[in-house]
């Protein structure tokens, strides 16, 4: 169980399953439900017994959409009073990137925005060939904040997030394959079934080489190199009648009409 029933966790022998359970709406991500999964992957990080994590969406349709763009009036508040939305959510994602355990996104439909965000911080990405994973923040009004574009671009490197961020391509599963984006594609019958058994192999390897290893290979990568004022400035984009604008466009159903303010 977890703070909030739309994200499910089971436990079968050492492998964890984290279940996004929202698939009348694409499994897209409200403020409860960021919270719950941050909460479960810091609470599944220190269960010795377990080898890996699994985490998927609910049904075929949808690995995650994302954030539920329609609750960002609610769930964000304002821009003179905003909530600790971008903090719960940066809070979520890096408890799954820097999460004790190797974990595993098997991806089957839509992968978009937060959806592909989730996957960027797993360690091994199993995508079914019919998949659609893209980066929408352009046509949101919305800025990334660097840990998030970070692990984007130690995925795929900078021309690839390029192609994600600024120009907003959406890649099939065998284009998300060849870019380096997902670990391997598969016919889309196949994708969980893929995921469960590199879960069970990755199991087999002794637990405390596999955590040394992942922990290593990231410190690697060393601290992100963004001053504070930086990290501040990625909230700016709830200041800006673009942002104002597009969140009005979804609720109205038609393209937002942006002027660079």
């Amino acid at each position: 169980m977890t703070a909030d029933d739309r994200i499910k966790v089971s436990v079968d022998g050492p492998v964890a399953t984290v279940l996004i359970d929202r698939a009348e709406k694409r499994n897209a991500l409200d403020l409860p439900m960021w919270r719950a999964l941050g909460t479960a992957f810091d609470a599944l990080g220190a269960v010795n017994e377990i080898g890996c994590i699994l985490v998927r969406g609910a049904g075929t349709a949808a690995f995650s959409a994302g954030a539920d763009i329609g609750a960002f009036g609610r769930d964000r508040g304002t821009a003179e009073a905003p909530s600790s939305y971008d903090e719960d959510l940066h809070h979520s994602m890096q408890a799954i990137r820097t999460c004790t355990h190797p974990v595993v996104a098997a991806i089957s439909g839509w992968c978009m925005g937060g959806g592909a965000g989730i996957a960027s911080m797993c360690d091994f990405r199993v995508g079914a060939e019919g998949m659609r994973l893209g980066v929408p923040a352009r046509e949101r009004g919305i800025w990334y904040a660097h840990a998030e574009l970070d692990a984007i671009l130690s995925v795929v490197g900078y021309a690839i997030a390029c192609e994600l961020m600024i120009e907003g391509r959406v890649f099939s599963g065998r284009e998300a394959y060849e870019k380096g984006l997902i670990s391997r594609v598969v016919p889309d019958a196949a994708v969980f079934d893929e995921a469960e058994a590199l879960a069970r192999r990755i199991c087999q390897g002794a637990p405390l080489s596999n955590r040394y290893h992942k922990r290593a290979l990231q410190a690697l990568r060393g601290p992100i190199p963004v001053s504070a004022e930086d990290q501040a400035a990625s909230q700016g984009f709830m200041k800006t009648a673009d942002y104002a604008e597009a969140t009005l466009a979804f609720t109205e159903k038609r393209r937002p009409v942006f002027r660079g303010a």
